[in-house]
């Protein structure tokens, strides 16, 4: 019996990231689709949930995808919404690879040093990458704030994190670099998620600051998101804070990737969004 694994693509096209990585991780097939919504994705769920039987259903997987979380949560509750019974098969919700990036970078930090009650700084932290790293962070116990570039924008993406995780999260004007800097003051924790080749940090913010412990960025393409450290580096010290570069987290998230997938056809049943794919982070961290 072959392992199917069906990409649910948001975007115009399937991802090919999330393609060759559905192969690493075990799948005999990899189908993609793209600009797929609530609203047109019924007949790909059919086929996926009715087409096989008894354990020859843990050999079909639905991984949902894109560029855009929300769209993805969104596609994500009507597959989930659409299974009944043992009308069902695995499911992954990864959109723009923010729960398995995110989650990798969080249980990395979590690691190097407990997270509870630090003050947490995640820069950027209204894109999906960030969202979810705040989140993480929350769920270690942190006390969390993200920028954006406007205030209202942070705290309305606060709200939403709060709901979605439970947690209280702060949100700061980000638009500057005096801003960032000024959030980083106090911060123990600082976790950048802000796009490819776009500095948010310079080095002077937090080399000399006694309160930062912990560094994290997931940008690997110069300019780097955090000036002064590495995009290699892995729990890299600098005098007495340790840092980690987008491809020293970058291993761990394509490993969690892959282990995601195979996990799904270890039965019909398994679900892996924020929560799960981080608790599996955790693990292999």
């Amino acid at each position: 019996m072959k392992k199917l694994l069906f990409l649910f693509d948001t975007d115009e096209m399937p991802s090919v990231f999330d393609t060759v990585v559905g192969y690493d991780g075990g799948a005999d097939h990899v189908t993609g689709y793209a600009n797929v919504t609530p609203d047109n994705v019924g007949a790909l769920i059919d086929g996926t949930i009715y087409t096989r039987g008894g354990k020859d259903k843990q050999n079909t997987a639905i991984f949902v995808g894109g560029g855009n979380m929300t769209k993805g949560e969104e596609l994500y509750e009507k597959v989930k919404k659409s299974f009944f019974g043992p009308f069902r098969v695995s499911v992954m919700l990864d959109s723009n690879g923010s729960n398995t990036t995110a989650a990798a970078g969080v249980a990395l930090l979590a690691k190097a040093k407990s997270l509870k009650g630090k003050k947490a700084l995640v820069l950027a932290g209204t894109g999906p990458v960030g969202m979810r790293a705040a989140g993480f962070l929350g769920m270690e116990g942190a006390d969390v704030t993200i920028t954006s570039r406007t205030k209202d924008r942070a705290e309305a993406a606060a709200k939403v994190i709060e709901k979605r995780f439970g947690i209280k999260v702060s949100g700061v004007a980000g638009g500057t670099d005096e801003e960032r800097a000024e959030a980083a003051k106090d911060a123990n924790v600082i976790f950048a998620a802000g796009a490819i080749g776009v500095q948010l940090l310079p080095e002077t913010a937090w080399k000399d600051n006694p309160n930062v412990e912990l560094l994290a960025d997931v940008n690997a393409q110069p300019p780097l998101g955090v000036e002064g450290i590495q995009a290699t580096d892995k729990g890299a010290e600098y005098g007495d804070k340790i840092a980690f570069g987008a491809l020293g987290l970058g291993g761990l998230k394509l490993k969690l990737h892959r282990a995601c997938i195979a996990k799904m056809f270890e039965s019909a049943e398994a679900v892996f969004d924020a929560e799960e794919i981080y608790a599996l982070a955790k693990e292999m961290a």
